[in-house]
């Protein structure tokens, strides 16, 4: 067991795997409390397994949006899957594996992957951090489903800051570089300056344009003589 410890991936899960349920609790709390059946928010969290999309999800549906609109948020706010798939399409394997592997593409798990430098590693990460992730998720948004009623208001007792503030704590190690530090702050920016005009769920990807910030300045040919 103390073997175990040292390994880094599982001291992270560790530590992010219970704010993850808390948040799912807190999903299912609140869907049920907005009168979407427990069975309904269960089978979302099993096939879909994106919390962004099913808290939008929710929110757009029980406001009286239409279900296209759902659909499309669903869609937007989930292209960022796109680049992640190009990143890490080479570990999940062909056939049923790339099926479930795509089906556990998951922040946190291309994220934990991407952290590693030996590709055998990386697929490890990747495929122990999906996994873990969903057989918490699943089963606690049945949990807050069922308890739905006894909880009341979860958004009162601030459930819903638990699984950003683990991410936050994730991440506080690597803003010591800078490139890193600036596209999140730009993305803060980005993000705080858009919520109060842009539907639920596209500040997120406005966000993203934070990550351009990071990516390396190309030098012109008499500036790099002059260096």
């Amino acid at each position: 067991m103390r073997s175990l410890w040292k390994d880094k991936l599982i001291r992270d899960l560790a530590a992010l795997i219970p704010a993850l349920a808390v948040v799912a609790v807190s999903l299912g709390a609140i869907a049920v409390t907005k009168g979407v059946p427990v069975w309904l928010i269960t089978f979302t969290a099993a096939v879909v397994f994106a919390g962004g999309s099913e808290f939008m999800l929710v929110g757009l549906l029980t406001g009286g949006a239409a279900p296209a609109t759902a659909v499309v948020g669903g869609l937007l706010l989930n292209s960022r899957h796109f680049p992640y798939g190009l990143a890490v399409g080479d570990l999940i394997g062909t056939g049923w594996r790339r099926l479930l592997g795509s089906h556990l593409m998951v922040d946190e798990a291309v994220a934990f992957a991407l952290a590693e430098t030996a590709p055998d590693r990386r697929r490890r990460a990747y495929w122990i951090t999906g996994a873990a992730l969903y057989v918490t998720w699943v089963p606690s948004v049945l949990l807050g489903g069922l308890l739905g009623q006894v909880v009341g208001d979860p958004n009162a007792l601030g459930l819903d800051a638990a699984l950003p503030a683990a991410i936050l704590a994730l991440l506080v190690p690597a803003l010591r570089d800078a490139p890193t530090l600036r596209a999140v702050l730009a993305g803060v920016v980005l993000a705080l300056v858009t919520t109060p005009v842009l539907p639920a769920g596209m500040p997120v990807m406005v966000a993203l344009l934070g990550v351009a910030l990071a990516l390396p300045v190309r030098r012109a040919p008499e500036q790099e003589v002059a260096a």
